[in-house]
């Protein structure tokens, strides 16, 4: 599905991995925003078991957790940078 307006000019392309996988989000953009761009939508386990995902998407609610250099922080408040490596949250 191609979500471009016609007329809106997005900012420059960031390059960045999720679980080791290629993601391609636009500078000045949260991870949570890129990642639901391109159809990610399981953010993390549940430490009881499930998936978990995007939920208020403005840092209260903690439902977006993802894993940066071995630090746990909200995907919704955390800026794409060019190399950045997001892991998924697995407990266990």
């Amino acid at each position: 599905m191609d979500l471009r307006v016609p007329g809106v000019r997005r900012a420059a392309e960031v390059r960045f991995t999720f679980d080791g996988a290629p993601v391609v989000g636009h500078a000045g953009e949260t991870v949570l925003a890129a990642l639901q761009a391109a159809g990610v939508r399981r953010l993390r386990e549940a430490p009881a078991g499930g998936a978990r995902g995007a939920f208020c998407a403005m840092g209260l609610c903690q439902e977006c957790l993802v894993e940066v250099g071995g630090a746990r922080v909200e995907a919704c408040r955390l800026v794409v940078e060019e190399g950045l490596a997001v892991d998924r949250v697995r407990y266990g």
